[in-house]
């Protein structure tokens, strides 16, 4: 990675309360049946947007399901990260994804939306198993079931920059803060937090890290 790409460093806090502002709003405006986490990044917002979630809409148990897709690859004789060329899938819904998927308002969750090139590929493949899905059932309820099956993306940070993918029109998007091109250091990949969270208020302050 670039030494000169600026990082920034956001605490449990700042991911807790950015999900606390978005919430009201994605409850009034889709009101969702599931979430989908993207490993690893969105299960921390995930979780914590369920309690929110939940605050706003009683009558719901919110599911939490995951996904497990990778744009990363590790950087030769170092720790850090890079993006890759492609997407790769270690973990899914199971083989009836698309009967768990069929009928609901699903949000998919995850911390950052770079490239989309992630977010885009759970997407498009979510629907996809819906619309396989959709085909076994009864073609008198097939109408009825897709269109009552809704999707919507929340994200911690959308980074105003260029994206390689487009979303279909009619997807939600929900973003709890809009960041720079910049290089976002989250608290659950930090091994020493109280270092990560003091590196976090120097930033704040303009002091030097």
């Amino acid at each position: 990675m670039s030494a000169e790409v600026k990082h920034w460093h956001v605490t449990y806090n700042d991911i807790h309360n950015l999900i606390r502002r978005c919430t009201p709003k994605i409850s009034a405006e889709f009101n969702p049946d599931l979430l989908v986490a993207i490993g690893g990044g969105g299960f921390f917002p995930a979780r914590v947007m369920r309690t929110f979630l939940r605050e706003q809409t009683t009558n719901k148990t919110l599911q939490i399901q995951a996904i497990g897709l990778s744009l990363y690859e590790p950087v030769e004789g170092t720790t850090v990260e890079q993006l890759g060329e492609e997407v790769v899938r270690t973990q899914w819904l199971g083989p009836n994804s698309g009967e768990l998927l069929l009928g609901k308002r699903v949000l998919i969750v995850d911390e950052v939306d770079d490239t989309r090139k992630t977010l885009g590929y759970a997407l498009f493949e979510l629907q996809k198993d819906v619309e396989l899905e959709a085909a076994r059932c009864p073609e008198s309820e097939r109408e009825a079931l897709l269109g009552a099956t809704k999707f919507g993306i929340f994200v911690v940070h959308n980074k105003k920059k260029p994206k390689l993918v487009e979303l279909p029109a009619g997807v939600p998007y929900y973003s709890g803060e809009e960041v720079g091109n910049i290089w976002v250091e989250y608290p659950w990949e930090a091994s020493n937090i109280e270092e990560h969270d003091r590196l976090a208020a120097a930033e704040r302050s303009g002091t030097n890290p």
